[in-house]
């Protein structure tokens, strides 16, 4: 059988004739007349089964079991007073848990600063991490494994269906074998580095990105020629540093400084050809944390394309 549920005001009359020892003051501190706080007290003891107080004429003494209840009774209290602050807290945005997801790009530079600006304005809120493509967040957040993701993807097609914000804006660069010929030459060509083999993610994983990068090949009538697919930013990279081809990267990949490896932007009108990308923090369900952690990113980025969804409370 169940153990019955003890009213909070009991154990708070207990609590006050334990420090007493009197049930006469402790009903004056409490507001009420000695009857019902004696009645109070044998409802308690019914309930637990057990003798809290000795009393006599002259003294009341508490029990082996009263001393024993007394300790968990004042924690009991004390986390009871403190739950009308915790659910102003939680309503603020101030506590609680937030789990965010991040491509790997965001997590060379710019998550790093956020996660700092949040945690000077929220610091009883929990952060989890998760390091996923755009893909596996995109079906975390269908499930509500996370509160938000930040996902890369081309200008203008953040993933359909959620909330978003732009956080970052960037030009896709060259990464190449820094002994490959086009790595040291005065001005790269476009048309030689189309003709390379290049490493690049699969299209589920980056599909805007993906299509904006093979377009780039088709408008200059080439056709291109595919090496190997990686996932992960760090390991095309480094198919690259061992030879297998060129590889298209967001800027920010350049943080990522890995031996043999060098990284060209093509400028002029060269550079019009090449594709740009976008960072965004995505989200399905606003919760007052999450609207807080927003606007806290949303101020270190500076001005960003207008966000889908309502506008936050201040960081």
């Amino acid at each position: 059988m169940s153990e019955p549920l003890i009213e909070l005001r009991l154990w708070r009359q207990f609590a006050a004739v334990a420090e007493d020892l009197h049930f006469g003051r402790a009903a004056r501190r409490l507001h009420m007349t000695q009857p019902p706080l004696t009645q109070g007290i044998a409802q308690l003891e019914r309930l637990l089964g057990v003798r809290l107080f000795e009393r006599t004429k002259r003294s009341v003494q508490l029990t082996a079991a009263g001393e024993a209840l007394l300790p968990q009774a004042h924690e009991l209290l004390a986390r009871a007073r403190a739950l009308p602050a915790l659910a102003r807290s939680a309503a603020d945005g101030e506590t609680g848990r937030l789990r965010v997801a991040f491509v790997s790009t965001v997590g060379f530079a710019l998550l790093p600063q956020w996660l700092r600006a949040f945690r000077a304005a929220a610091p009883q809120v929990r952060m989890e991490l998760l390091e996923a493509t755009g893909d596996v967040q995109l079906q975390a957040l269908a499930r509500g494994e996370v509160d938000a993701g930040f996902v890369l993807h081309s200008p203008g097609f953040a993933p359909a269906g959620l909330r978003h914000v732009g956080v970052a804006h960037e030009p896709l660069v060259l990464a190449l074998p820094e002994t490959h010929p086009p790595a040291t030459a005065p001005r790269l060509q476009l048309a030689v580095v189309l003709a390379e083999p290049m490493v690049v993610f699969p299209r589920r994983i980056l599909p805007s990105l993906h299509d904006a990068v093979f377009g780039m090949y088709h408008a200059a009538g080439r056709e291109p020629l595919v090496a190997q697919e990686a996932i992960q930013m760090q390991t095309i990279v480094n198919l690259v540093a061992a030879g297998l081809g060129v590889a298209w990267v967001p800027a920010s990949v350049r943080e990522f400084r890995r031996a043999g490896v060098a990284y060209r932007e093509l400028g002029g009108r060269q550079g019009g050809a090449v594709p740009r990308c976008e960072t965004s923090l995505v989200w399905a369900t606003p919760t007052p944390v999450l609207e807080r952690f927003v606007e806290c990113v949303r101020a270190s980025a500076g001005p960003a394309p207008r966000a889908g969804g309502p506008q936050s409370a201040p960081c």
